[in-house]
């Protein structure tokens, strides 16, 4: 099953952007509780996915409506955070380079854009989710937003995160209280822009395995 990536830092590490006790209650309580019950639901229904990546891209092959809820909660909840915490970094990264950066500047306008426009889809966004900077297997640039737990690998597009701002009060009530806006100004701070350049993978179209043991 799956398991929770570790921090590429120390809790306090990200200071003052944010604080220790928000990034420790963010990781070690809301993180790992959407690790282990998207565990506890796979294995409640005997599904044994080859990946994240392909479970949330094949939700719809889940006949059962409350385990697909389940690992559509959980499962995003596991996956988003993972890319969060991956975007996220105390030192400062060069801006995306490549084929990356050329798309980024013909498709969106450039980093100075994309920055902007993600900004406003992050504030703008009515209760919680998530911004996201996403492509798919083509080459394809995508700026959106989505509420809960879910994104864009739910959508059926092919599109896949590269880059996630969290927009749930969790990710920095104790620091910004109700200002949103001002937690999404300083979090481009602490964003690791080298980690745009990861490479995309492609989602197959095999199901999941959903054999009981």
């Amino acid at each position: 099953m799956f398991e929770q990536q570790k921090l590429g830092y120390s809790y306090d590490a990200l200071e003052p952007f944010l604080d220790a006790l928000t990034m420790e209650t963010h990781y070690s309580k809301h993180h790992a509780a959407y690790t282990k019950n998207l565990n506890a639901a796979l294995e409640n229904a005997g599904i044994r996915p080859d990946s994240i990546e392909k479970l949330l891209s094949s939700l719809d092959e889940i006949s059962d409506e409350a385990v697909r809820k389940a690992v559509r909660n959980n499962g995003g909840g596991f996956y988003n955070h993972n890319i969060y915490f991956q975007s996220l970094s105390p030192e400062k990264h060069r801006e995306p380079v490549g084929k990356l950066a050329d798309a980024i500047r013909t498709q969106l306008g450039g980093t100075d854009s994309v920055k902007e426009k993600l900004s406003a889809l992050a504030v703008s966004l009515f209760g919680s989710g998530w911004a996201w900077l996403s492509a798919n297997p083509d080459g394809k640039l995508q700026l959106s937003s989505s509420a809960n737990q879910d994104n864009p690998l739910m959508e059926g597009e092919g599109f896949v995160p590269i880059l996630a701002i969290d927009v749930w009060e969790h990710a920095y009530y104790l620091s910004y209280q109700n200002r949103r806006a001002d937690h999404v100004k300083d979090v481009w701070a602490i964003i690791t822009l080298g980690l745009w350049c990861r490479r995309v993978p492609r989602p197959r179209k095999s199901k999941y395995s959903s054999q009981k043991a």
